[in-house]
């Protein structure tokens, strides 16, 4: 698949060196520019882009930035993409860590749903619990005993079934976690977040959530 990667911190770099391995067409930008990717690009053969072309005859985009940073994304920065283009959003919403006040969020709004309203375009959240270093070190064969599972939420039956075989053929097993207003579930502070079990952990972890936000994931 041709994946486009907004973002190469630690989540954006690790994605766009097992992608890459995999086989995948990875282009990957970030704020910086593409003068600042050599590195990456070099290790990888992945291709550096500016943010308002990384997405051009994208299969899969990933937008893995910090929340604070989503409003500043470039107006129409998905307009190249293809129509049924599955847009991967793996951020989190760290108020007092980060990101300050987010009002819709702070109100009730999933974070994902959130994202989906300031890009207008819809979301599947995947990833966002995962510790990037996991990303090389935990990916495992299907049907290993220690592979652990993610969850992915999403409101696109189709674009969700994408990004599930995605974490499948990246070493992980996939979770449905219901629609992006469900969520909540896998965000800061839920017992699914950082975990790292198996997929039936994964569902128990995500039946066991409580809606309201904890005082420490709040501004």
């Amino acid at each position: 698949m041709k994946i486009g990667i907004i973002g190469a911190g630690n989540i954006g770099g690790n994605l766009t060196r097992r992608l890459t391995h995999l086989g995948h067409q990875v282009t990957v930008a970030n704020s910086r520019g593409p003068e600042t990717l050599s590195e990456l690009t070099s290790l990888t053969g992945a291709i550096a882009s500016n943010v308002n072309e990384v997405a051009i005859d994208a299969d899969v985009v990933i937008v893995t930035i910090p929340e604070k940073n989503v409003p500043n994304l470039p107006t129409g920065f998905l307009d190249a993409a293809p129509a049924n283009v599955v847009v991967i959003d793996t951020g989190n919403y760290y108020p007092q860590q980060r990101d300050g006040r987010i009002a819709e969020i702070e109100e009730g709004m999933t974070e994902s749903r959130w994202v989906s309203t300031q890009i207008g375009f819809r979301v599947v959240k995947a990833f966002n619990g995962l510790y990037a270093a996991n990303i090389i070190e935990r990916a495992r064969p299907e049907g290993a005993p220690d592979r652990i599972a993610l969850p992915v939420a999403g409101d696109d039956p189709g674009a969700k079934k994408v990004v599930m075989d995605l974490i499948n053929e990246l070493g992980f097993d996939a979770v449905d976690a219901g629609s992006i207003d469900d969520s909540w579930r896998q965000e800061p502070g839920s017992p699914v977040y950082g975990a790292t079990t198996d997929a039936n952990g994964v569902r128990l972890a995500l039946a066991s959530a409580h809606h309201a936000r904890s005082v420490e994931w709040r501004a």
